[in-house]
């Protein structure tokens, strides 16, 4: 299947080298024309311009789009939305509030242009493991693009099947899903990047305990000298704590246990603020994802250990390097 891809950075470049490992074919279109010659050399036809990608690809026609979130990927949408035609398929795989897709769905549609949301999960390593995708859109654009979708997740692979889910869509255990209309895969990736504040705040404050449990503060009998590297390590083998995160944790704490490398200055992308705006609207308690927000605040006036361990984390799975 062919695709479209504007944008080709840290996602955007694997994406369209995993499809065409699998037999694809994209029109790939950057600002950077170092970044278009790497992908025609992968085997990408190159596009200079939006007109030009739009006119190299085989109609009825999918783009994706996958650019920061905001302006620049409000800016490509709407040109995008200016130069297809009744029934092309306009893919933003970014981050996007799900309320602009709410509006631009709506907008498009009046063109009788399909708009698909496609929140991606996978960072810097989507390209080895696939990635894990919440989409939104109408069943007959979503379903024309499964080929693009089946091809990027990561599969089955060798996760233990869950019991009781064989009358279930497959698609979710492949690793992918159609949460339903337009808007609704970027509510639920915003939700998933809440949560995953969350989830690397509990690790972050843990090890901040264990790194000081030989403290002067502490009775001299009460302290302990841990091996932060190694406790991550055993943790990664059998415990309930084990995940994706703790093993980037490990990594880490194996090449500088004193994560010296890191500023502990830690971003925040605007999916945490927005998954409390939806749970002040919809009257749901979020008390540890609000907490781990306000942490990252705090981690700009004042650095701990936890906050460089965050950083260190925020750099394995996406990338991600903090001011110094």
């Amino acid at each position: 299947m062919q695709l479209g891809m504007i944008g080709l950075g840290r996602m955007g470049g694997n994406i369209v080298r995993r499809l065409l490992g699998a037999g694809h074919t994209a029109v790939v279109y950057d600002q950077n024309p170092q970044a278009v010659a790497a992908l025609v050399e992968a085997g990408a036809t190159g596009a200079d311009s939006l007109e030009d990608l739009v006119g190299k690809l085989a109609v009825p026609r999918a783009a994706w789009v996958m650019l920061p979130a905001g302006e620049i990927t409000e800016a490509t949408v709407q040109r995008l939305g200016g130069l297809m035609q009744a029934d092309d398929v306009i893919i933003d795989g970014g981050n996007s509030f799900y309320k602009d897709d709410l509006r631009r769905a709506a907008e498009l549609r009046e063109r009788q242009i399909h708009y698909v949301d496609v929140g991606t999960s996978g960072g810097v390593w989507g390209l080895e493991r696939g990635y894990c995708m919440m989409i939104g859109g109408d069943t007959a654009a979503v379903d024309r693009l499964d080929p693009i979708f089946a091809t990027l997740a990561p599969g089955l692979g060798d996760v233990p099947r869950t019991p009781g889910r064989d009358s279930r869509d497959p698609r979710a255990e492949r690793g992918y899903i159609h949460a339903g209309p337009s808007g609704a895969g970027h509510f639920v990736k915003m939700v998933h990047n809440g949560i995953e504040y969350g989830l690397m705040q509990a690790y972050a404050e843990g090890f901040d305990i264990l790194k000081h449990a030989n403290s002067k503060d502490l009775p001299e009998g009460q302290r302990f000298d841990l091996n932060i590297g190694d406790i991550a390590e055993v943790w990664r083998r059998g415990s309930v704590v084990s995940s994706w995160l703790l093993d980037l944790t490990a990594q880490a704490l194996a090449g500088d246990e004193q994560l010296d490398d890191f500023s502990g200055f830690v971003a925040d992308s605007g999916e945490g603020r927005w998954t409390l705006n939806a749970a002040i609207e919809e009257s749901v308690p979020a008390n540890v994802l609000s907490a781990a927000l306000y942490a990252r605040f705090r981690s700009r006036e004042h650095a701990s250990f936890a906050d460089k361990l965050l950083s260190a984390m925020r750099k394995g799975f996406g990338g991600h390097v903090e001011p110094q």
